[in-house]
């Protein structure tokens, strides 16, 4: 199993000829040429292992346009906080508030981003612009529903049906992401998971109560649900913009009083349409204990199609004749943002409650930010959304309003909500401090790679010192440790983000004026420095908005940049979507059932078969999720070699309720034996802090890396930091692997008298005897022999 950066299997084989043995162009499970119809020659391969490697890299990259994916990041990172939940003891009624405040948080976050491309659509070009003849008669592709200052001009020049016309891309906007989510389920999460029995109240289900049961890598229903409810809630926010314009007109002295009773019963619909969607959204959650693939009823299914006519009524009504009505300022209903951000806010803290009361109540060790990871990354989902939101309003309210500030008084258009533009003025304030953070983990790493010069040359006693090689080497493991201390720059950022955004909406509470006219009178450095913050943040939320869509089309053309930013996507969508129906799809739900069924299958032909399943990095974590799905027979037939692996590091730390230290002593105990390598120089891999069990211990480093420090005989140039990758160059690898398919031959309760041997660095096993047949997940690069695993 190859890590997030992604190979190909003649690499991974260390051979050019190579035949797909079972899958797709997507993601397949390969064999060399030669061992193609191994099963058929069982003679030759009675005491060697047929080495296959399962490529999955085709679930998460692809050509540059999957970088518009980055724009459902907001949604993704959402989705990510119902699985940073912390451990619980039986505390069913906590675990499910605290998934229902996710799902509102992300529900929020759909009505935020829909509500921005209706501020774009209705509020600047529809209403502003098309309200301003100097601003619309100056474009011909405005120019047919530009209105003059008494309100004359052709049939679209009308405010209503100027909305009208402008709702269609909202509205294609909201279908797109439904189609998006139906699509990528389609494609990517509706691989049916293996049939077992383990329930949640099974005692076999003790340690690992969520990723052994059936129905984690599938929930069809439950994201059926989400998506009629997410997609409703669009085109709700859209019919909301509507009739909030036409009715605040008719409610006004001289309106009508035929349109007035419709807009009172439009709002009605509107209103109960959306409690509709809130108690879709609360009254159901995941249920892993059998796959969920039943219909969803009819009252859902029909839901996004009932709320799309209530939004056609509201077109219609918007669109009627109303002589005199004129567009003027922005549109009614832009406090629609405002709403939201308290609403965000309000649940970001309950979160932070109830994380901390689930997290008091069983405290788990080194569980990151001690039950305020939910909350912190909430909290960074409504940031994202934020900024997303206000970058495309603030880009397109200064093309539109020329070289003038939108909202002074020389401007064609208001521009956009005062909220937007406060918000997009603390982006300085912010990335002033975390700059500052970040000179901080800068002078903090100098003085740790200082630190360690002495300590690696303790590691290799038997080189002369060399000041520049120990300076880098002592570098590399400084700047690899500082992903132990991302839980509270992420916590920090996130406070920070809940603070200033407090104070952007108190800002505008208190003045409804942008900073720059609030702070005027107010002395000329105050209002300079007001000035120049609301300059460089409506220049740097779109241009950040820009950076985003540039730096996700690098990662899936650039190999180096996939390996970089790659990490922090690939553990986003591994997750399925619980919160969120229209974050990027989880590839695990395709990768998990494939390599459960292969192990199943391969294994179930012949009892007497053993298989040893290795994998890197990301690889590693979805070899173990693979395991966990099996019956407790398969997995006993099972050897598990880990390398480079985040599932301590990371997972255990930021998913405790999943990858905590129960669960990874469950499966410890589940498999016939496992070995973990890892290096002090690698950011991403680490131990997995398990306790021997027979005998036995998991962890075995940290390598030594570089392997040797200066030239030798048997590698005269010098040898390189691998850091987080080419594990299989390192001497330790050979005899970890060799010895795990050695030990299958071992019963388990055998294993305790197995001698240990040492290994370049750290400790390897060297089991004794023969070896079985032995499918191996190869690690990618592993050595080209038949004895190579």
């Amino acid at each position: 199993m190859h890590g997030v950066g992604g190979t190909t299997p003649e690499e991974m084989l260390r051979d050019p000829r190579t035949e797909r043995i079972t899958g797709d162009t997507t993601a397949a499970v390969y064999r060399r040429t030669e061992d193609a119809d191994a099963e058929d020659r069982p003679g030759e391969y009675r005491d060697e292992p047929v080495p296959e490697a399962y490529c999955w890299s085709n679930l998460t990259s692809g050509n540059g346009a999957r970088a518009l994916w980055l724009i459902l990041l907001p949604f993704m990172v959402a989705n990510l906080a119902h699985w940073t939940r912390p451990a619980s003891d039986g505390r069913r009624r906590m675990v499910r508030l605290h998934g229902v405040l996710v799902r509102l948080v992300a529900l929020s976050l759909t009505v935020l981003l829909v509500g921005a491309v209706c501020e774009v659509a209705l509020d600047l070009i529809a209403w502003q612009c098309g309200g301003s003849q100097e601003c619309a008669g100056g474009r011909d592709w405005l120019a047919f529903m530009a209105a003059g200052p008494d309100g004359s001009g052709g049939w679209w020049s009308r405010p209503g049906r100027r909305l009208a016309l402008a709702a269609v891309i909202p509205a294609a906007a909201t279908g797109l992401l439904w189609w998006l989510s139906h699509r990528t389920w389609s494609a990517y999460e509706s691989q049916q998971p293996l049939d077992t029995t383990v329930t949640e109240d099974d005692p076999k289900a003790n340690g690992r109560p969520a990723l052994s049961l059936p129905g984690f890598w599938y929930g069809k229903r439950h994201v059926a649900r989400l998506r009629a409810a997410h997609t409703a809630a669009g085109f709700l926010t859209i019919g909301a913009m509507l009739a909030a314009a036409s009715t605040r007109y008719d409610r006004k002295p001289g309106g009508s009083t035929a349109l007035d009773a419709f807009g009172w019963a439009l709002e009605g619909l509107l209103l109960a349409c959306g409690a509709w969607v809130l108690y879709v959204v609360c009254r159901r959650g995941r249920k892993d204990t059998r796959a969920d693939n039943d219909d969803e009823s009819l009252s859902v299914t029909a839901l996004p199609g009932v709320a799309l006519g209530i939004t056609v009524l509201a077109a219609v009504h918007g669109a009627w004749s109303r002589p005199g009505w004129v567009s003027s300022q922005t549109l009614p209903g832009d406090e629609t943002f405002g709403v939201v951000a308290v609403f965000q806010g309000a649940l970001v803290v309950a979160l932070g409650v109830v994380g901390v009361a689930l997290y008091r109540d069983r405290p788990v060790e080194r569980t990151a930010l001690g039950g305020f990871a939910p909350a912190a990354v909430a909290m960074l989902a409504c940031a994202l959304g934020g900024v997303l939101s206000g970058g495309v309003a603030q880009r397109v309210g200064d093309w539109l309003d020329g070289p003038a500030t939108p909202g002074s008084p020389d401007a064609p258009i208001a521009g956009p909500p005062t909220l937007l533009t406060w918000q997009a003025s603390i982006i300085p304030l912010l990335l002033v401090f975390v700059l500052v953070l970040m000179g901080w983990f800068a002078f903090k790493l100098w003085r740790r790679a200082k630190a360690l010069r002495e300590n690696v040359n303790s590691m290799y006693p038997e080189s002369l010192p060399d000041e520049s090689r120990s300076r880098r080497i002592g570098g590399a493991i400084a700047r690899a440790a500082l992903t132990d201390e991302a839980p509270w720059l992420v916590a920090t950022v996130a406070v920070v983000t809940l603070v200033l955004g407090g104070g952007a909406v108190l800002g505008t509470v208190l003045t409804d004026q942008v900073p720059g006219q609030a702070a005027d009178g107010a002395g000329a450095v105050l209002n300079g420095a007001a000035d120049t913050v609301q300059a460089l943040g409506s220049w740097m939320v779109g241009f950040g908005f820009l950076l985003f869509l540039t730096w996700g089309r690098r990662a899936y053309r650039d190999p180096s940049a996939r390996r970089t930013i790659g990490i922090l996507w690939d553990v986003g969508t591994f997750w399925p979507r619980s919160a969120h129906p229209f974050a990027p799809p989880c590839y695990a739900e395709r990768a998990v059932p494939d390599l459960a069924w292969r192990m199943a299958m391969w294994t179930d032909k012949e009892p007497t078969r053993r298989l040893v399943i290795s994998g890197h990095s990301q690889g590693s974590v979805l070899a173990a999720s693979a395991v966990w799905q099996l019956d407790p027979e398969t997995r006993r037939q099972i050897a598990l070699l880990t390398y480079g692996s985040p599932l301590e590091r990371l997972y255990a730390r930021w998913f405790p309720a999943y990858f905590g230290p129960a669960q990874l002593e469950a499966l410890d105990k589940d498999v016939h034996c496992w070995s973990n390598l890892w290096r002090l120089t690698d950011p991403i891999g680490g131990p997995v802090r398990l306790q021997p069990v027979d005998g036995h211990r998991v962890d075995h480093g940290p390598l030594r890396d570089p392997v040797d420090y200066g030239r030798t005989k048997e590698r005269p140039l010098p040898a390189p930091i691998l850091a987080h990758g080419d594990y299989q160059a390192d001497p330790a690898f050979d005899e970890e692997r060799d010895g795990l398919l050695a030990r299958l031959r071992i019963p388990r309760e055998g294993l305790t008298g197995v001698p240990q041997q040492p290994a370049l660095a750290g400790q390897a096993v060297a089991g004794q005897g023969g070896t079985d047949r032995a499918v191996a997940g190869q690690a990618e690069g592993a050595a080209p022999g038949r004895s190579s695993g």
